[in-house]
């Protein structure tokens, strides 16, 4: 009798969390030859207009690109994200990919216990042993990292050449050592081409819910915005929803993050510091179907196309031609190695 009331109560499990995935939507043939993908999105889900959507896009591309069928799985509360992967993982997918630094623990575990299945993991904070180097990974995890910092870099000096002001703010939004690399490099950037200007720094939290709230972003960048500051970079998930009411009710500026961003306060965004992470899942799936997939940690910088900034129609008339010259020249400096860019704040290990 016990025996099967666990069973019904896995299946019922299981049908829960199918209930939550979304189809890819991809115009592909569902042949036997096909890869198939899951991905278990992040805190924020569908829609954040920035990391989730980066993901989302990857995902399409797989479909389209490489006959991927994709799976996705929008998880509600922290313990629904293991169970999305141990769901996908138990289905025998060809790879399965947790989006955001919040999978970690779990994709480690995961992959131990499915050595069959391929994992990825964006944005994984890769253990340290006592030295503070990283430990090996799973031969069937591949971590998908950035050099945010790179990227976050450009927007800093952007910010300070055209803020018209010696201050300059940045919001994030969990305080930990992944939304720290955007500030260092930013705060690099600003101070390498104006010594004297300050960055005004505050973050939402120091949970996962600091990455969707959008009044305490309001909250924040009004604050920053009313001491004299021009421009605010966040890195904050939906928060920055809030961080780009402000710059609307202000007339002030603001720079989004991982995507273009501009459509959400036209007028009012700068830029917007882009991550590829699109790209590093179809690397990732591509790999896969190539036969090439490896474990460890990929890096996307500057070098690989994997960060940058916007740079189109919409914002060109707030990038003078100067500024624009200066920043190519700050990123091949960056590239060849003139520039190494502070991947951690001051203090921090």
């Amino acid at each position: 009798m016990r025996r099967t009331l666990s069973l019904i109560g896995a299946l019922l499990l299981a049908h829960v969390l199918l209930l939550t995935v979304r189809p890819s939507g991809a115009t592909v043939a569902d042949t036997s030859d096909g890869l198939d993908v899951g991905i278990v999105f992040d805190v924020g889900g569908r829609g954040d207009k920035s990391f989730n959507d980066g993901a989302y896009l990857g995902g399409e591309r797989a479909g389209k690109e490489l006959g991927a069928r994709v799976t996705y799985i929008e998880p509600g509360e922290g313990s629904d994200r293991e169970a999305g992967l141990r769901l996908l993982a138990a289905e025998g997918m060809d790879l399965v990919i947790g989006v955001g630094f919040i999978f970690t623990d779990d994709v480690l575990a995961l992959a131990k216990e499915y050595p069959n299945v391929r994992f990825a993991n964006v944005d994984m904070s890769v253990p340290l042993d006592s030295l503070g180097q990283p430990l090996p990974l799973p031969t069937n995890l591949r971590a998908l990292k950035f050099r945010e910092e790179q990227g976050s870099f450009l927007v800093g000096a952007l910010a300070a050449l055209v803020g018209k002001s010696k201050k300059i703010g940045f919001v994030g939004g969990m305080d930990i050592s992944l939304i720290h690399k955007f500030e260092a490099g930013y705060r690099a950037g600003v101070n390498h081409v104006c010594p004297d200007c300050t960055v005004i720094a505050n973050y939402a939290g120091v949970t996962p819910e600091a990455f969707r709230n959008p009044g305490r972003g309001k909250e924040m960048a009004l604050a920053m915005y009313n001491q004299g500051v021009n421009v605010i970079f966040h890195a904050s998930g939906s928060t920055g929803l809030g961080v780009f009411e402000a710059a609307r009710t202000t007339g002030r500026l603001a720079i989004g993050v991982d995507a273009d961003q501009y459509g959400e306060a036209p007028g009012f965004i700068l830029t917007s510091m882009v991550k590829g992470i699109d790209a590093s899942v179809l690397a990732a799936v591509k790999s896969v179907k190539e036969g090439s997939f490896t474990g460890g940690v990929q890096q996307f910088g500057l070098a690989e196309k994997g960060v940058g900034y916007i740079y189109d129609r919409n914002n060109r008339t707030l990038i003078p031609d100067r500024v624009r010259a200066t920043l190519d020249s700050l990123s091949a400096d960056i590239i060849v190695g003139r520039i190494t860019v502070p991947a951690t704040r001051e203090g921090d290990k």
